[in-house]
Order: C-alpha cells, then sequence, then structure tokens
C-alpha cells in the first residue's frame, strides 16, 4: 500500500532588524554601481562628517581631560541638547532624511508594525549622522570615566548609545509626521504653525546661551544645565556625570527617562509610518467647478495665473503654480522660506542679547543698525529663498519626461518656472521688508531692504537655473517631503552652498552701495533693486535655456529614480 507523501513547508524565516541593514546596504551599492559622481559626495560626506566629529569629541571631551566637573556638566547637558535638538530640527529645514528604504515599498508585506519600526531603526543607524553623532559623543564617555571612573563611563556609554536612539528615532519621527500632514491640504496651515515653533526653537536657544555666556554668569547656567538634564534633551547625556558626581540614583532616573523617550518616539514613528505607508490623505470633497466660462481649458487655471496667456508659456505657470500648492515636498520648502525669512533678519539686525535684556536694549539695537547691515540680511534672505529652485527638475522626477517629449524650449520652461515660484515667493519678501522695517522703526529704510532683497533674489533665480540643469539629482519616490537617497545629502548641501556663495557674490555691489551712498542709495535701492534682480533673471533664463536645451535627455536620466 502506498503511503501518501506530505509536502513539508519550509519553516517560516524570522525578519529581524540585520536583514533591513543588509538590505539598505545593498541598495545602497546598486545606487553607487556606475555613478562615480555619488561615490565621491558620498566619501567628501564621511570626510566631513568624521571632521566635525573629531572636533565635537574634543570639545565634550575636554572637561573631563581637565578635571572640571563644573563644566562636565554644563557641556554634556547644553552639547547634548543642541546635538538632539539639530537632530529634530535640521532634516525639516535642510538636509532632509536618507530614505533609502523606502517604507511605502513594505505595505504589502507580512511584516508587523514592531519589525518595520526596529528594522527601519537599525537602518538608519547606519548612516554618516549616526557615525557622525557616536564618534562625538564618546566625548562624554571619555569625561565620565577620567571624572568617575569605569563606572561612570559605562554608565556614559549607555546615556550616548540612548542619546543617539533619541536623536535618530526623534528626527524620523518628526518628518513623518510631518509628511503625513503636509501630504494633507485641510491640516497644511497647522503644519506650518508647528514647523514654525520647531524652528524657532533654535533661536531663543542660541539667545540665551548667547546672553548666559556674555554676562558670564556661572552658577546660573550651572542650574540651568541641571534643569535641562532631567529633560529628554538632556537626561542621557548628564547621566554619567551624575555617576562621577556621586549621584548614582538620578543617573537610574534619567536613564529611565530616555528609555520611555524612545518607546514614546518610536510609537509617534509607527503610527505616522503605518499612515504615511497607506496612502495620501484625503483632501476632502472635491469642489465644483467655477463655472462653465472658458470651458475645461480654462479650470486647469488657477485663479493666481488667470492673467496668464493660454498657450504653451501660460500651460507651464499654471502647472508649476498648482505643484507648488499641493505638492508636499515643494510646501514644505515654502514652509522653510516663510520662517527663516522672518526670524533670520530679525537675530541678523536686533542681535542676541536685545531680545534677552529687554525694550531698552531693543531700544538700542534699533539705533545701532545700519543701512548695510540691513542690506546684507536682506541679501541672504533673498538668495535662501532663491535656493529652493536649485533641484526644480528634481521635484517633477520621471515626470519631466512630458516635457522632455513636447519639445519645450528651456528658456519657456525656465521663464514659466521662475514666475511660478515667484507668485508664491514674492508676496512673502515683500511681508519680511515691511516686518523688518517696523521691527527697526525705520520705514524710511523700506526702499533699501526691498531692493537688496529682490536683487538678491533675481541673482539667486539665474544662478539656481544653472545649478538645476547641470547639477540635478534625483528624489526618493516616497510621501515623506523631507527624504533624501542615500548621497543626496551632501549633494543637497554643497549645491546650496555654492548657489547661496555665487547669488550673494553677485549681490554684494547693493551692500556697497548702502553703506558708500549714504541718504541718496535710500531713493535709488528700490528701482535700482528691481531692474537689477530682474534683469539677472531673465539673462539666466537666457543663457541656462540653452544648455538646458542640449541637456534635457541627460536632465531626465539624472532625475529619474533609480528602482
Amino acid at each position: 500500500m502506498a503511503v501518501p507523501v506530505t509536502a513539508v513547508e519550509p519553516p517560516a524565516r524570522t525578519v529581524s532588524p540585520r536583514h533591513f541593514v543588509r538590505l539598505k546596504l545593498r541598495v545602497l551599492g546598486n545606487n553607487f554601481r556606475g555613478q562615480a559622481w555619488r561615490i565621491a559626495l558620498f566619501v567628501l560626506g564621511v570626510l566631513f562628517g568624521l571632521w566635525f566629529a573629531g572636533v565635537g569629541f574634543f570639545l565634550l571631551a575636554a572637561p573631563g581631560l581637565a578635571g572640571e566637573s563644573r563644566y562636565a556638566l554644563m557641556t554634556a547637558a547644553f552639547g547634548g541638547g543642541v546635538l538632539t535638538l539639530g537632530w529634530l530640527l535640521l532634516p525639516l529645514v535642510f538636509f532632509g532624511v536618507d530614505e533609502t528604504l523606502d517604507p511605502a515599498r513594505f505595505a504589502l508585506l507580512p511584516l508587523s508594525r514592531r519589525t518595520l519600526v526596529t528594522g527601519l531603526l537599525a537602518a538608519a543607524l547606519v548612516s554618516v549622522p549616526a557615525l557622525a553623532t557616536t564618534v562625538t559623543v564618546a566625548g562624554l564617555v571619555v569625561t565620565a570615566g577620567a571624572l568617575g571612573g569605569w563606572s561612570a563611563a559605562l554608565v556614559g556609554a549607555l546615556g550616548a548609545l540612548g542619546g543617539l536612539l533619541v536623536c535618530v528615532a526623534g528626527a524620523r519621527a518628526v518628518t513623518s509626521a510631518f509628511a503625513t500632514m503636509l501630504r494633507s491640504r485641510r491640516v497644511r496651515d497647522l503644519a506650518a504653525v508647528l514647523l514654525a515653533v520647531l524652528a524657532a526653537l533654535l533661536g531663543p536657544l542660541q539667545l540665551f546661551v548667547v546672553a548666559a555666556v556674555q554676562q558670564a554668569d556661572w552658577d546660573r547656567l550651572t542650574g540651568v544645565a541641571r534643569v535641562l538634564g532631567w529633560t529628554p534633551f538632556g537626561a542621557p547625556w548628564t547621566a554619567g556625570v551624575d555617576v562621577a558626581e556621586g549621584r548614582a540614583g538620578a543617573a537610574v532616573v534619567k536613564l529611565l527617562i530616555t528609555a520611555a523617550t524612545i518607546g514614546v518616539l518610536l510609537l509617534w514613528w509607527s503610527r505616522s509610518l503605518e499612515s504615511a505607508m497607506v496612502g495620501a490623505a484625503s483632501a476632502g470633497p472635491a469642489r465644483a467647478p467655477r463655472g462653465a466660462v472658458g470651458g475645461a481649458v480654462a479650470q486647469l487655471f488657477p485663479r493666481a495665473v488667470g492673467w496668464t496667456r493660454r498657450d504653451r508659456f501660460g500651460a507651464l505657470v499654471a502647472r508649476e503654480c498648482r505643484y507648488w500648492w499641493r505638492d508636499a515636498r515643494r510646501r514644505a520648502n515654502l514652509i522653510t522660506v516663510a520662517v527663516v525669512g522672518v526670524f533670520v533678519p530679525v537675530m541678523v539686525n536686533l542681535g542676541g542679547s536685545t531680545l534677552v535684556e529687554g525694550g531698552a536694549a531693543f531700544g538700542e539695537a534699533a539705533a545701532d543698525a545700519s543701512p548695510a547691515l540691513v542690506s546684507l540680511s536682506m541679501v541672504f534672505v533673498g538668495v535662501l529663498a532663491s535656493v529652493t529652485l536649485a533641484n526644480q527638475f528634481g521635484f517633477d522626477g520621471s515626470g519631466y519626461a512630458a516635457n522632455v517629449v513636447a519639445g519645450v524650449p528651456g528658456r519657456v520652461e525656465l521663464r514659466a518656472r521662475m514666475v511660478a515660484f515667484s507668485l508664491y515667493v514674492v508676496p512673502i519678501l515683500v511681508v519680511v521688508a515691511v516686518v523688518l522695517a517696523l521691527v527697526l522703526g525705520r520705514p524710511e529704510w523700506l526702499g533699501v531692504m526691498a531692493g537688496g532683497l529682490f536683487a538678491a533674489y533675481g541673482c539667486g533665480l539665474a544662478i539656481n537655473g544653472f545649478i538645476s540643469v547641470l547639477g540635478a539629482y534625483s528624489l526618493p519616490e516616497t510621501s515623506n517631503p523631507f527624504a533624501m537617497n542615500t548621497g543626496a545629502g551632501i549633494a543637497k548641501s554643497m549645491f546650496t552652498l555654492l548657489s547661496m556663495v555665487a547669488s550673494t557674490v553677485a549681490a554684494v555691489p547693493f551692500v556697497v552701495a548702502a553703506a558708500l551712498l549714504g541718504d541718496v542709495w535710500l531713493w535709488l535701492a528700490l528701482p535700482l533693486g528691481l531692474a537689477y534682480g530682474a534683469g539677472a533673471a531673465l539673462l539666466g533664463t537666457y543663457l541656462a535655456g540653452d544648455a538646458l536645451d542640449r541637456r534635457q535627455p541627460e536632465l531626465l536620466a539624472a532625475v529619474t529614480p533609480r528602482r
């Protein structure tokens, strides 16, 4: 009698964090294959990261090597707090986060939420910023060991590891949460307010630290450091110092605070991550058409661009205008321009001690402000506003193929993109100039402010037109507007630096004129600034447009994400 043969299924393999790490390394290697420029930028990023990490290591280790326990607490609390705050805010406004493993690609796999979050966290730890942070906070371990022996060094190492997890988990949770909110058009205003609050936290911290150092009240600083040490920003970093000072119980409590913070951040991240994987949030019911007047073509043009011609240029302006309002990645850049554009000029012209010491100092700082300093701050804002277009074709990705197939002339393409972007940015720049004039109590300087602002903005448009054509790079296909491919973060920072330096040099004559011409420049700055900026932008579209016509296939290949 034949015995039936039953198929034996192989035991299911358990997915662990190491699988995510191996997958990230494999994807990273595939992205580098045949891309020499990416390899070069990655190596450059590693070198920069290690250099900054080395500097940070010696700064944090110095109190322990010098035997100064008093300064060790302040260094650990303030240095660790700034480091944590930087991890939370810098990805939102500058670098982005590495999304080599896009969470959305795991949506259809039978993975639990815990497996996905721990795996992505492990993969995030395999990065240049995490390595640089590890080297930096090792200085705290050295300080704790030098002051309290091996037991303090061990607790300091545990605290440093917990602090690193807080930084990485916090950065991912914040960017994922804002990505979810910015996808929903109903809550974009709330996201803008929250982002403004987060970005503005850097300013008050800087003001407080600068003012405290200037006053040299070390007892006050020590008290603030002890309070900060009981918050998630300082608890992991000061645990080792507490053991060295004989407060082992306090160190245990701070490690518990660190563990609880990590748990809360991972829970927050898992909630927003699941929402991001499901899909885009609903924008609400569609509104009824504005009417039958003009037909279907007229309905494609937003009200803000109803004045444009119904031709290729007008269609491009309408499309870009709609994308800047609806695309979460682009909207995040507009929010950054609005927040930093208002905050930086006030900081530059009023100074740190001004806002801390009160009204008298406020009046003195406003009196000390000069047209040259105001023009310099306005140049920075104009340059910062235009730098968003440094990778404007990267926002389109493979969708740019439609323009290539249609044979859109390069000059028309760049001119339309600049006009659509300016419809949003120019009102922001006007508000920045008016607000600063009111804050300083110098309405007669409004022309100087606006002139320098628009001159720098026009120069920035021209420079970034070239950079966007010659140095474009792809962005990950993900719902997270702050996500960056591995190696693209250093590319973004290098192109941003190049754009800002070149645009500032082009706008320097307005700062020199404000310093030398005196009251005459109050009347000439605005018309000359408008003419200078508009002429630079038009010249940029003329020259960069020719380069775009020659490089359309290469540009499409550069901005198309690699699978």
